[in-house]
């Protein structure tokens, strides 16, 4: 399973439903782009230093970029970009879920749920 970055998102603001599901999933896997996001989404070191232990804790694998990934991301763009405002960081994402033949778990799935044959877990926060 791949995560996508708003679950983590959930999971570091404390949310349950967030947690329980990451346990659940153990392990899972990231996009670099998610492990990204978090990253500029971050305040401070300790924020880095505890989202980095816990992805060590959780043996988190980042799927790097390779040029499958980039070339499945460019057409996504190409086909989405105008048509459902696709962005570049969802592209890659849902590129990355596809090469790797693994579920996305998102709570945004309207940002995906129109890529043909991606296969995509629903996530609800508890709010």
């Amino acid at each position: 399973m791949i995560i996508d970055t708003d679950v983590l998102i959930w999971y570091l603001r404390g949310d349950e439903n967030a947690q329980k599901t990451i346990s659940d999933s153990i392990p899972f896997k990231l996009s670099v782009i998610s492990y990204m996001e978090l990253l500029r989404g971050m305040k401070n070191k300790n924020e880095l230093r505890v989202t980095r232990t816990c992805l060590k804790k959780w043996s988190t694998e980042i799927i790097q970029i390779n040029e499958n990934i980039s070339s499945r991301a460019m057409f996504f763009m190409e086909d989405y970009c105008l048509s459902h405002s696709m962005e570049y960081g969802d592209a890659v994402i849902a590129a990355t879920a596809l090469e790797y033949h693994e579920i996305l778990l998102t709570a945004n799935y309207r940002r995906y749920g129109f890529i043909p044959n991606i296969q995509i877990r629903k996530f609800r926060p508890k709010r």
